[in-house]
This record gives C-alpha cells, sequence and structure tokens, in this order.
C-alpha cells in the first residue's frame, strides 16, 4: 500500500513537471522579444566603463535583477491573486517610464548641457581621461540604470510568463516563474558579459600564432566597436519599441489605430505587418516619452520657482 502511494505521488510529480516544463517552453517563446530588447538594453547600458571594471559591473547589474525578480515574482502573483485589474495599468507606468528614460537619452545626445549642469556621471562621460571618482559615478550611474531599466523589462516578461498560464495550479505558476526569472537572468547577463568582452577575445586570439587565429581576432577587433554601436542604437530603439508596445496594449484606442495603419502592410507581408507593428510602437512610446520629459520638466521647474518665489 505504501509502495502504491509512493508511485502514485513520483507519477504526479512527473507529470507536474511535465507541465511545468511545456509551460516554461511557451514562456520563453512568449518572452524571447523582450528578452532580446533586455539584451540589446544592457549591453548598451553596461558599454563604456574601464575596461577591468566590464564583468563587475555586468555581475553587479545581473545581482540587481535578481534582486528585481526576488521582488516582481511574488508581487505579480499577489497582485494577480487579489488585484488582477491593476497589473495593466502598473505595466502601463512602467511602459511611459522606459519611454522617458529613451527621450531622455536621446535628449542628451542632441542636446549638450553646460558643463557646470551635468551630473557626476555625465561629466565623467565628456572627459575623455577619468579619475578614480569620476570613473566610479560613471559605473555606478550605469549600474542604477541598467538595474531600473531591467525591473521594467522584468516585469513584462514576468506579467507575460503569467499570462501564458492564467488556468494553471498555483504551485505549477510558481515554479514555471522562478524558471523563466532564473533562466532569463542567466541568459541574458551571460550574453551581455561575452558581448563586452569580445574586444579582449579578438586581441587574444590576434596575438597567437597562425594566419587563421590572428584573421578572425583582427575581424573580431574591427567587428567589436560596429557592434556595440549597433547595440546602443538597437537598445535606445528598443526603449521606445517595447514601452510603446505596452502603452498601446494598455490604451484601447491607440491600439485601435495601430490596429488599423498595420492591417493593409500585414496583408501584404506578415513579416512586415510584424515590423510595422514594432515601428508604429515606438513612434508611440518617442511621444510618450516627449510627453514625459515635458511634463517632469516642467514640474521641476515649477517647483524650483515655488522656493525662489516664497523668498522673494
Amino acid at each position: 500500500m505504501a509502495a502504491s502511494s509512493l508511485l502514485l505521488l513520483i507519477d504526479d510529480i512527473t507529470a507536474m513537471l511535465d507541465d511545468v516544463a511545456v509551460l516554461t517552453k511557451v514562456a520563453a517563446g512568449k518572452t524571447s522579444g523582450v528578452m532580446g530588447d533586455d539584451l540589446a538594453l544592457n549591453a548598451e547600458q553596461v558599454a563604456g566603463v574601464r575596461v577591468h571594471r566590464e564583468i563587475p559591473v555586468v555581475w553587479a547589474v545581473a545581482k540587481g535583477s535578481f534582486v528585481n525578480k526576488l521582488i516582481l515574482v511574488p508581487a505579480a502573483l499577489a497582485i494577480s491573486a487579489f488585484l488582477p485589474v491593476a497589473i495593466l495599468p502598473l505595466l502601463v507606468i512602467g511602459g511611459v517610464f522606459l519611454c522617458y528614460e529613451g527621450f531622455e537619452k536621446v535628449a542628451h545626445k542632441l542636446l549638450h548641457q553646460p558643463a557646470g549642469e551635468r551630473s557626476p556621471a555625465e561629466a565623467a562621460r565628456a572627459r575623455p581621461e577619468l579619475s578614480r571618482d569620476d570613473a566610479l559615478a560613471l559605473e555606478k550611474s550605469k549600474i542604477t540604470g541598467a538595474v531600473r531599466t531591467d525591473f521594467v523589462l522584468s516585469a513584462e516578461i514576468i506579467v507575460i510568463t503569467l499570462g501564458t498560464m492564467t488556468t494553471a495550479p498555483f504551485v505549477q505558476q510558481v515554479l514555471v516563474l522562478c524558471f523563466v526569472a532564473i533562466g532569463a537572468t542567466v541568459l541574458v547577463y551571460g550574453l551581455v558579459a561575452g558581448i563586452v568582452k569580445l574586444d579582449d577575445l579578438g586581441l587574444q586570439l590576434h596575438k597567437k600564432e597562425g594566419s587563421v587565429p590572428r584573421a578572425i581576432g583582427t575581424g573580431i577587433l574591427r567587428a567589436a566597436p560596429w557592434l556595440m554601436k549597433t547595440l546602443s542604437v538597437v537598445g535606445t530603439a528598443a526603449m521606445f519599441a517595447v514601452g510603446g508596445g505596452i502603452i498601446v496594449h494598455g490604451a484601447p484606442p491607440i491600439e485601435h489605430i495601430v490596429a488599423l495603419l498595420e492591417a493593409p502592410i500585414a496583408a501584404q507581408s506578415a513579416l512586415l505587418g510584424t515590423i510595422a507593428n514594432a515601428v508604429f510602437a515606438a513612434v508611440v512610446g518617442l511621444i510618450a516619452g516627449g510627453v514625459a520629459v515635458g511634463v517632469v520638466t516642467l514640474g521641476q521647474r515649477l517647483y524650483r520657482r515655488g522656493p525662489a518665489v516664497q523668498q522673494g
């Protein structure tokens, strides 16, 4: 009797693990696009630090990502159980914040601030030779920005994952969320570490004996700067595309307009339809980011003017 009970228990566990594996595979497929954006964004965010500090910075961001998911997984489960209507508004807020950061980044690149108004990290970026304090300020700024961006993207990954298993038992939901959260973090930041160390790999191959390793090393050294520049552009565009996509799905009138614009393009080609959807989402994100930056800037000016008026 005891043996049959044990076999039944093992059979139930095996069946549950099979279901978890299937759900995890489905969730991974659904979130692959966001993981790709996460990779591009974070590779761009951590680029530019001192060579010997690249891996420590990636590790610091990865630890921040684990903390984000440690907060988000139970929070998402609790909100899904007790206040499911709050998930979409919270996601939209996160999407607007992502667009705000993207627009602010573009604005900082296009509009050169006077040196006196720059933050320590921005001043560090502007100088070719960094002091130790400036280098640390730059690292801290990059880590903080990357972890903040990761929080929004992680929230989207977790919500998408939850959406794929609304009818699954609670235990399976917990296991799948944990697997996806850990797997996404390891995959993304493992690839980020590999990308930022590409130039070191190229240099090592370039120093080796033999024409083939040296040729490969030279190719990597030439391609690495272009890859980082490409990731910088793709990472910023991903902020608008992901943030705008969240806003579009959270605002039915905007979603309807985007669907109308996308329909004739998608009728010609599914691939063109997908590209058009991403472009329209990025446009929405760009507009939302501009509005958010304008509102924040206006609020800051009014806040500063208030104390000045009181003193006058």
